[in-house]
């Protein structure tokens, strides 16, 4: 038998390493009743089970729409049950990428500390349908939770990493696109809004994730003059 939400809540520690947190969040989504979670928090990617996960969080913040965008009221959870005809219509970019995952459903919680909303608890299903009202409530119980562990060991210092992407007990799985966002803005003499927007259309463009256009950049791998 599977582990129950509040098991897996009772387990929960800032002293496990990224292995045993991805681990973690696999049973949690499992526990959940969904095919995978993440968790972003001031649109940091922190939290993540499987690579479904990170790639549709990499794909909102590269083309700047999904479900989990504009979710301002910390009472709100959004529920998607169906990849359908009036979510291509809302994200017509988003929707069938998301498709192309495999996805079929999608459920997002807000991530608040106290009523201030910070982030996103992000679910996915490979087949449609509703979560029951206990998975609601869990879900939401879950982003509670988890909310206060993330900012708990959010680095207090920059730089203060424990290798690429890492920082103390929480995964930045962004720094390397800050990082080449740097680097692309003196390379080309442009802001870093600029820099940014380049470094997502190169990512979309190739199809690659953007963490991995960042690191090419960061290696060297693409021509100074190259978005």
């Amino acid at each position: 038998m599977g582990s129950t939400v509040q098991d897996l809540l009772g387990r929960l520690s800032g002293r496990d390493g990224e292995p045993r947190r991805r681990a973690w969040a696999r049973a949690c989504a499992k526990a959940l009743g969904l095919g995978g979670i993440a968790v972003t928090v001031h649109e940091e990617l922190v939290w993540f089970s499987d690579a479904t996960s990170e790639r549709l969080e990499d794909l909102q913040f590269v083309l700047g729409q999904g479900p989990g965008l504009g979710l301002d009221d910390p009472a709100d959870m959004r529920q998607i049950p169906d990849l359908g005809e009036l979510l291509a219509r809302r994200w017509p970019q988003f929707a069938p990428e998301a498709a192309k995952l495999g996805v079929a459903a999608l459920f997002v919680w807000p991530v608040r500390f106290g009523a201030v909303p910070v982030g996103t608890l992000t679910g996915y299903r490979r087949t449609t349908g509703a979560l029951t009202p206990r998975q609601v409530s869990e879900g939401r119980l879950v982003a509670d939770v988890l909310a206060e562990h993330v900012l708990a060991t959010w680095p207090s210092t920059p730089g203060a990493t424990d290798g690429p992407g890492h920082a103390g007990t929480v995964d930045l799985h962004r720094a390397e696109v800050h990082q080449a966002t740097g680097v692309l803005s003196v390379r080309l003499g442009i802001s870093l809004p600029e820099a940014l927007d380049r470094l997502r259309a190169r990512a979309h463009a190739s199809g690659r994730s953007l963490t991995g256009t960042a690191r090419d950049i960061l290696r060297q791998e693409l021509p100074h003059d190259a978005p």
